[in-house]
């Protein structure tokens, strides 16, 4: 690759790298799948990245849709390369503040708990409709569904969502809706 394309990928990396790590970890429910997922999409972005047109559109649409489409073949296929046997807690930055960082890594976990509990079709589309914030009609063209069965999932989900936190659900759910709140 030429030097000035292999230095925007790298920057596109290090700007939007840990926004995509996130959004797979929501994705998959678990920190080691999401490294794996995003790593095996930012090779095929990186392959693709001649071809782009980095200065007029988006690269993180196009990684994105590397990334659903990746993990809905993961799914499809069962892939299961590792098994991690312990788990890392997340540890939030203390200079980011939002009140004591213990009770937020605990609402946090019990949120990526409760996602990850959920359907991989209603997980989904509670990630990209409300964390990614994207419309139904395109969450509908990444997963390959209807618009309706995007609405169906998303209500289904956060049903799922707000019974499975209990009194916590309305701040629980703002953990991956953001401050904007949930529109159903």
């Amino acid at each position: 690759m030429r030097p000035d394309l292999e230095e925007s990928f790298d920057a596109f990396v290090r700007a939007r790298g840990d926004h995509h790590l996130r959004v797979a970890a929501l994705l998959t429910g678990s920190s080691a799948e999401a490294e794996d997922l995003v790593q095996a999409s930012l090779l095929k972005l990186y392959r693709a990245w001649p071809r782009l047109d980095v200065e007029s559109g988006a690269p993180d649409a196009y990684l994105r849709k590397i990334i659903v489409n990746t993990r809905r073949t993961w799914w499809q296929t069962r892939w299961r390369q590792e098994s991690p046997t312990a788990s890392v807690p997340d540890r939030p930055d203390p200079a980011e503040g939002g009140g004591d960082p213990a009770d937020r890594q605990a609402l946090g976990s019990l949120v990526r708990s409760a996602l990850a509990a959920l359907p991989r079709q209603q997980r989904a589309v509670l990630v990209l409709r409300y964390l990614e914030d994207l419309p139904v009609a395109e969450v509908a063209s990444l997963l390959g569904c209807s618009a309706g069965s995007v609405k169906t999932h998303a209500h289904r989900g956060l049903r799922a969502l707000r019974a499975s936190l209990g009194d916590l659900g309305p701040f629980a759910v703002n953990e991956i809706a953001g401050p904007r709140g949930v529109k159903e």
